[in-house]
């Protein structure tokens, strides 16, 4: 299979209408918690800003500069994160990483179309901006039950 057709399986229909098709835009008024992350080594930044009721995300919002790759990512977590606890982002946070680096599985749902970034597995200059979304919504959870914003 040559560089190109590899790359076109990378940058398949599916990862591009996500990327063009980003939820969780609007920014929310008065957030709990913001959380900017930045990959160091593409450049990429995704900025969340969340609310918290009861533990769970009650209110979501996302500002990303990223690669098709990463918008997609965060386009999936935008859709899947309303109602999530701490642990259920970070479980799937830590399942997209092994996903990506060791084979693992897709992670479960409401975080399940992330599996469409499968083939990005073999691009691992690709994979901190994949991640950004759900390392930015897992610390402002975190930085959330320190506030106690719940």
């Amino acid at each position: 299979m040559s560089a190109d057709s590899d790359l076109i399986k990378l940058y398949s229909d599916r990862i591009l209408a996500l990327a063009a098709d980003m939820s969780a835009t609007t920014p929310l008024q008065d957030p709990h918690i913001s959380v900017k992350k930045r990959s160091p080594l593409c450049g990429s930044v995704v900025t969340v800003d969340i609310k918290v009721k009861a533990g769970r995300v009650s209110d979501y919002a996302q500002d990303v500069k990223a690669c098709a790759l990463g918008q997609a990512a965060a386009s999936v977590v935008g859709r899947s994160i309303i109602g999530c606890d701490q642990e259920q982002i970070e479980k799937a946070r830590d399942a997209l990483q092994a996903m990506l680096n060791s084979n693992g599985p897709a992670p479960e749902a409401p975080f399940d179309g992330l599996e469409v970034l499968l083939p990005a597995k073999d691009y691992k200059n690709r994979h901190a901006s994949i991640l950004l979304a759900l390392e930015a919504a897992s610390e402002a959870m975190q930085k959330a039950a320190h506030q106690d914003c719940a």
